[in-house]
C-alpha cells in the first residue's frame, strides 16, 4: 500500500505514471484510487485498475481494493487537509490488517516558494513521508531548494530527498522499496508513553506507578473541543478555485 501526498497541481499524477512504469516489474499489478473529491483528468486513463476512495465524516474511510492488486496506491485528495486523509486511511487499515509500504510526497516548490506560509503544510506532509519529491522547480533558485532541504536534515528527517526532472525520478524502484523513513509512527506498532502529570500521581507503597498511554501523533494531537493542537493552513486557499 502506497499513499501519495502532496497539493493538487503539483504533478503527482505524472510522478505516479514513471513510477509505476519504471518503478515495478514483471507480474506486479497495480491499482490506483483517486479521492472521490479530486477533479478527475484525462490522465487518470494511463493507469491501470483505477478506483476511487472517499473520505466521510469523522475522518471515515469508504474504499474497496481490487482482490488482485499487488501494489496499490492512494491519491490523497491535494485541496484537502493531509492529517485528516492519514487519520481516516491509519483507521481503516487498521481494520483491515493491512500496511502501508511507503508514503511519498511532491513538493510543489514553486507553489511553496510563491507562498511561504505553505511551509507549515509541507511540513505535515514531510512528517509522514518515506520520500520527498521536488517538483515544478523551473524558475525555483538552487539556493531556496538546498534551503527548503536543509530545515528537515538539520532536523534529522529520515525520508529521502529526490529532484524529479520531466515527471521522472533517477531510481523509481529506490523510491518504492518498501522501507520506513518517516518521522511519524502512526502506521508502525502501537508505542506507549509514561504519563508525566504530577497531579495525577500516586505513590505506591512499594514505589512510583507510573501511567502508560499510547503514543499521540504530533499533527492528531486535540485540544478539547475537537480542534487540532498544531493546525496546518487550509491547502485550498492558495490553489486555482474549481471551474
Amino acid at each position: 500500500m502506497y499513499l501519495v501526498l502532496g497539493a493538487a497541481g503539483s504533478g503527482r499524477r505524472e510522478v505516479l505514471s514513471d513510477l509505476i512504469g519504471e518503478g515495478l516489474v514483471e507480474g506486479d499489478r497495480p491499482a490506483v484510487l483517486f479521492s472521490s473529491a479530486e477533479w478527475a483528468s484525462p490522465a487518470d486513463a494511463r493507469f491501470p485498475g483505477v478506483g476511487r476512495w472517499t473520505l466521510g465524516p469523522e475522518n471515515s474511510v469508504q474504499a474497496e481494493l481490487p482482490p488482485d492488486a499487488t501494489h496499490v496506491f492512494f491519491l490523497f485528495d491535494g485541496r484537502l487537509n493531509p492529517v485528516d486523509q492519514v487519520e481516516g486511511i491509519k483507521a481503516w487499515l487498521t481494520e483491515r490488517g493491512n500496511e502501508v509500504a511507503r508514503v511519498l510526497c511532491v513538493v510543489n516548490c514553486r507553489l511553496v516558494e510563491a507562498n511561504p506560509k505553505l511551509f507549515a503544510w509541507y511540513e505535515a506532509c514531510i512528517f509522514y513521508s518515506d520520500a520527498v519529491l521536488l517538483n515544478q522547480r523551473d524558475g525555483v533558485a538552487n539556493k531556496w531548494i538546498g534551503d527548503f532541504r536543509a530545515k528537515f536534515e538539520d532536523k534529522f528527517y529520515p525520508c529521502l530527498f529526490e529532484f524529479v526532472k520531466d515527471h521522472k525520478v533517477k531510481n523509481p524502484a529506490l523510491i518504492l522499496a518498501p522501507v520506513a523513513r518517516r518521522m511519524s509512527h502512526v502506521f508502525d506498532e502501537q508505542e506507549w508513553v509514561t504519563v508525566d502529570d504530577e497531579d495525577d500521581e500516586e505513590e505506591a507503597e512499594d514505589g512510583d506507578e507510573s501511567e502508560m498511554k499510547p503514543e499521540e501523533d504530533y499533527y492528531m494531537e486535540r485540544r478539547n473541543g475537537g480542534r487540532r493542537v498544531h493546525e496546518i493552513p487550509n491547502i485550498a486557499d492558495f490553489l486555482p478555485k474549481a471551474p
